[in-house]
């Protein structure tokens, strides 16, 4: 299996640089997995497709301001980009400059030599520096005043106001992330009520996004790819709820592809299970998901591992013909773009690949 075989061109102008005005007002393409069949909605229409009964797995990680400026010891500008919180005040990121900092030396974030908070690089975790920010105010405190909102790449634009509460979902409760779970940005308080008041459930799992979300895969073949490792976190409430879902003959929906790994980690042993750990998974065309039954995505990256997934789910072919047809009908794509709601192909055409977990 190649990687070229998720390639697809897309227009630059498909890029959603900005969200909606409105977030349940994005445009929804639903694919059945079954048969590649293709129906084009409103994203508040998903209150018809759930069912009473139906589970909504949400992962309620919190972005935070992970994007910080300043400089070295010797003037020169670096940005920084947290990639995990280790401590009150340390963490793991990357650096952006001229010359890399070596352990040992001090850089200066949040402002300048002069104003910025000093900060320790302790050592290097393979392309991550491990910081220890020498100031008395806890790192999460710090990005709220001073970080910044790290939007992806492709938006080739700085953050603004309006994205510290749009690039987070309604129901955002555990900082971590560094990219929105953002299938989820699509939910308002209003579609959530609704949901709640027609007997859809509503489960939390937690999965700290980081930005090797958006590394491509650099590979020739599929199966050589090394996912990046992320923190998970699945309840005894969320086994409970998926379990209790599937006896009662009712779907277990995952908003997001955050939300399918998260679930799929904790059920490797072949049910779910409580899960608190790093997980590296990778699911790809063979995998035979075990708990979910339906999901909620965006539009991905061309040969990324999210389009994978997705194409594991409901059949690359399906999935590559959903995105061409979405692409000819003018859908906004990625973070801030439009969503799908996907069903499964036959279960009997899936057998299991050699996924990673830890």
């Amino acid at each position: 299996m190649k990687t070229s075989d998720f390639n697809f061109e897309l227009p630059d102008e498909l890029i959603a640089r900005y969200p909606m005005a409105e977030r349940s007002a994005s445009r929804l393409l639903c694919l059945n997995g079954e048969n590649g069949d293709v129906a084009h909605h409103i994203f508040r229409d998903i209150e018809s497709m759930l069912e009473s009964g139906d589970l909504l797995v949400f992962n309620n990680t919190k972005v935070i301001p992970a994007r910080l400026y300043g400089e070295k010891e010797s003037g020169g500008k670096l940005e920084a980009l947290i990639e995990r919180v280790l401590g009150e005040h340390e963490a793991l990121a990357h650096i952006k400059c001229s010359r890399s900092p070596k352990p040992g030396q001090t850089i200066y974030l949040g402002g300048s030599k002069e104003d910025g908070t000093a900060v320790e690089v302790l050592g290097r975790k393979d392309a991550l520096f491990h910081l220890k920010f020498c100031g008395d105010k806890p790192l999460l405190a710090l990005l709220d005043d001073v970080g910044h909102m790290p939007l992806p790449p492709y938006m080739e634009r700085d953050d603004a106001e309006e994205d510290k509460e749009r690039y987070q979902t309604v129901y955002a409760e555990k900082p971590g992330a560094v990219a929105a779970p953002t299938a989820g940005l699509h939910f308002d308080d209003a579609l959530m009520a609704r949901l709640k008041d027609k007997g859809v459930n509503f489960a939390y799992v937690t999965l700290h996004v980081g930005a090797g979300t958006f590394q491509p895969v650099k590979v020739d073949d599929v199966t050589n790819h090394q996912m990046h490792s992320e923190y998970i976190e699945v309840s005894a409430d969320v086994v409970n709820a998926v379990k209790t879902t599937r006896t009662n003959g009712k779907r277990v929906v995952a908003v997001g592809t955050t939300s399918v790994r998260s679930l799929e980690s904790a059920s490797q042993q072949g049910e779910i299970a409580e899960f608190y750990d790093d997980s590296e998974i990778f699911i790809y065309p063979g995998y035979q998901f075990r708990s979910v039954d339906a999901m909620i995505t965006n539009f991905h990256l061309p040969e990324s591992t999210l389009i994978m997934l997705v194409s594991a789910f409901a059949g690359k072919s399906h999935v590559m013909a959903a995105y061409e047809q979405a692409i000819n009908d003018q859908y906004r794509f990625y973070s801030y773009g439009d969503a799908m709601f996907v069903t499964p192909q036959q279960h009997s055409q899936q057998t299991q690949n050699l996924s990673s977990t830890k």
